[in-house]
């Protein structure tokens, strides 16, 4: 039985018209010993049409039968797999005939259906502007004839420079690179179609199993033979045309670059159909081997492969040999531009990070997480978010210039459009990344805990307002009068819950002021945030009404054990700015609601838009109960706290600080934009700890609303004065 062995090509005759051809292999063994294998047919100019040296009766199907039989004879040879009588493996050691040899290609699967390829996702403000793309593999389809036409002649010329006259194997091109690899002694012509390499990398990519990973990539006949017979089909089915763009778009071309639109970003920094000569020849010859002639890392290397293209190019006639001259002399000319992945590099790290945890929640991308990050990371998306870029850079330089990231504190701010729940920033001052050290983190500080993970931070007297709305929704007037002590002592039992008397009724509460005291209404007692004020307010209203009417303004209590207290009015439950903005944009509303959502739409790669995300909008607060909210909290940035925070715009706010210490707020809007900023005492672990004596954007500020959070809204608040658009509270109804 003959070994593996050299192949000696003695003869191939092909006419340039249709006209029968011989074909005739001469195998030679290391003893010498000699057989050969003999195919005669019709060739048309592209593909053998018939003819075997075997009586007709014996062939059932002669013209694919033979077709089949021919490039199986020439796969076979080229593998070096060579037995006595017939160049086919399996038919040589089993004894089959040639037409039980064509009967089992004929049962292999005739069609490899074709998956969209992996496509890079990119997130997008309203105008367009890539705001960061997420992706599993770089890659941007594209149409063949947005490909440089010099590109789609370089990757011809080098890697199957006859794939327009052939059909799935190119018999003389596949033993012409075998000759002329030995004879370089090394590969310098691939020996596969393109077709049937696209095939290859087809299957490559659309193995999911461990299993099918392994079938893809087996070094084995079977292999080979089942590449080759769906190269086949695809010659049957599609165009010249279609195989060489999705070979184009499949292909890796080193440095995370997949496809060839990636490919002419990273290295050059334009779009595949700029691409000139020169480029197109550096990028043909990086898909035989991409991490060793990757131009970034072995630049000597990826010039020398770059001009073996161009002579080949010249040696077919594609371009002059003095043009290749010319351009061998060039250097590669890089302009590398790497794709950065994630949310990391963007620079709007946590707005981004927000619409990722968004979607992942939107069960009509799939029916699982595992799912719906597939779809976002290979889909092609367009994502359009809500953001404005002008206004997350004011509130990114706002807590920049209040909060360092090494600080013991952590300063967050959150921008929501009333009207509509439009997420219009996030911001926070630990950057995104892994670098403790550096007081980076992956915990998202200003939205909800569903989302960015972390607990968030107690309010303190923002809370106030919900008890003010409460009181409005049921008749009270905001002028009544209740006397305001520096403390009271009230019986727990006396505040009413959801569903009955609170639970801890034999308890007495007895909450003092921080500020000032005396007879208060709800404009005077909201001014100077009275504690006891709201304290004997809430016992009026009960704890039910104001802990509703919390959640149906944003706010996400889930817990009334601990929630539903006595204490609730001053802020007691853990919240993130992100859900204070949406329930105060609820007073700048006029009383509706909506839910905060940071995408418009998601269109597909090709433009079409798949799903829009409307507004969430629910009327939760009579129009007139809001505009006299309004009309309280306008008081407190004309003569109360917020006195020294007022912008040109018509403006409303209140201050919050726990009682601990641990965290300070404020929380203000204009009619058409509603912020909420935070400072919260937070060691390296992100856990609370008390704000004073704590040094924070290298002073030590006071632990107050109005004196430390305050400043950083007005600072954000002041640069985004002069875009919105100038319009006033409307007045409560007397």
């Amino acid at each position: 039985m003959l070994t593996r062995s050299f192949l000696a090509y003695d003869k191939v005759k092909f006419r340039k018209e249709s006209s029968t051809f011989t074909e005739r292999f001469c195998i030679r063994s290391h003893k010498g010993l000699r057989r050969s294998a003999t195919i005669r047919g019709t060739w048309n100019g592209s593909r053998i049409l018939g003819g075997m040296s075997r009586p007709a009766s014996e062939r059932p199907r002669p013209l694919r039968i033979v077709s089949h039989l021919g490039v199986m004879v020439a796969v076979a040879a080229v593998m070096g797999v060579i037995v006595a009588g017939l160049a086919i493996p399996f038919a040589g050691v089993l004894g089959i005939g040639a037409r039980n040899v064509a009967q089992s290609m004929e049962d292999l699967p005739e069609e490899l259906e074709t998956e969209a390829l992996p496509q890079r996702s990119k997130i997008v403000d309203g105008a367009g502007n890539v705001i960061a793309n997420v992706f599993d593999q770089n890659r941007m389809s594209v149409k063949l004839t947005d490909v440089s036409p010099k590109m789609r002649e370089a990757i011809v010329a080098i890697e199957d420079y006859r794939f327009y006259q052939h059909g799935a194997l190119d018999l003389r091109g596949t033993l012409r690179a075998l000759v002329t690899n030995q004879a370089s002694d090394g590969v310098v012509q691939g020996g596969s179609s393109i077709t049937q390499q696209m095939v290859k990398l087809t299957l490559q990519q659309q193995a999911d199993t461990p299993e099918e990973r392994q079938a893809a990539t087996d070094d084995t006949y079977a292999r080979k033979l089942r590449e080759l017979r769906y190269a086949i089909a695809f010659e049957d089915n599609y165009s010249k045309d279609w195989i060489l763009e999705r070979y184009l778009n499949l292909a890796y071309f080193g440095d995370g670059a997949y496809g060839i639109q990636a490919a002419a970003e990273t290295y050059f920094d334009k779009d595949a159909a700029d691409l000139n000569v020169r480029e197109s020849a550096m990028l043909a010859g990086l898909v035989q081997n991409p991490s060793n002639y990757d131009p970034t890392n072995s630049p000597d290397r990826a010039l020398q492969r770059r001009n073996v293209v161009l002579q080949r190019m010249a040696d077919l006639d594609v371009i002059s040999q003095k043009q290749a001259r010319k351009e061998k002399k060039r250097n590669l000319g890089l302009n590398v531009n790497k794709l950065q992945n994630g949310c990391v590099s963007s620079e709007a790290a946590f707005f981004c990070d927000y619409v990722l945890k968004y979607l992942a929640d939107d069960e009509d991308l799939g029916k699982n997480p595992a799912e719906r990050r597939r779809t976002i990371l290979t889909g092609g998306l367009t994502i359009k978010t809500t953001i404005d870029t002008r206004m997350q850079a004011a509130a990114d330089s706002a807590v920049a210039g209040t909060v360092f990231p090494t600080d013991q504190a952590i300063g967050g701010i959150a921008m929501i459009q009333p009207g509509t729940g439009a997420v219009r920033a996030i911001s926070q001052s630990r950057p995104m990344g892994a670098d403790q050290a550096a007081g980076e983190t992956y915990l998202n500080y200003v939205v909800p805990q569903r989302y960015g993970d972390s607990n968030g931070f107690q309010p303190g007297s923002t809370f106030k307002l919900f008890v003010v709305a409460a009181a409005l929704e049921q008749g009270m007037s905001p002028y009544e009068s209740i006397s305001s002590p520096e403390t009271v002592s009230l019986d727990a039992g006396s505040f009413e819950v959801c569903d009955g008397e609170y639970y801890g009724s034999s308890e007495v509460w007895s909450p003092s002021n921080s500020t000032t005291s005396g007879t208060m209404n709800m404009y005077s007692g909201t001014q100077n945030s009275v504690n006891t004020y709201f304290a004997q307010l809430e016992q009026r209203t009960g704890i039910c009404e104001p802990y509703t009417l919390a959640q149906e303004m944003g706010v996400e209590l889930d817990n009334p054990e601990t929630e539903m207290v006595p204490s609730f009015t001053l802020g007691v439950s853990d919240v993130s700015p992100l859900e204070m903005a949406e329930a105060y944009s609820t007073f700048a509303g006029r009383g509706v609601h909506c839910a905060a959502r940071p995408i418009i739409d998601i269109a597909d790669a090709a433009g079409n838009v798949l799903k829009t995300y409307d507004d969430q909008c629910e009327q939760v607060l009579s129009e007139n109960t809001a505009d006299r909210i309004n009309d309280i909290l306008r008081g407190v940035m004309e003569g109360g706290f917020g006195s020294g925070l007022q912008l040109t715009q018509p403006s409303a706010g209140k201050t919050g600080t726990t009682q601990d210490g641990k965290a300070v707020w404020f929380n203000g809007y204009t009619p058409n934009l509603a912020t909420a900023a935070m400072i919260a005492g937070a060691n390296e672990f992100g856990e609370p700890i008390p704000l004073a004596g704590v040094p924070v954007g290298g002073a030590y500020r006071p632990v107050s609303g109005s004196g430390f959070a305050g400043p950083m809204w007005a600072d954000a608040m002041r640069q985004v004065d002069p875009i919105l658009d100038d319009e006033d509270f409307v007045p409560p109804a007397s």
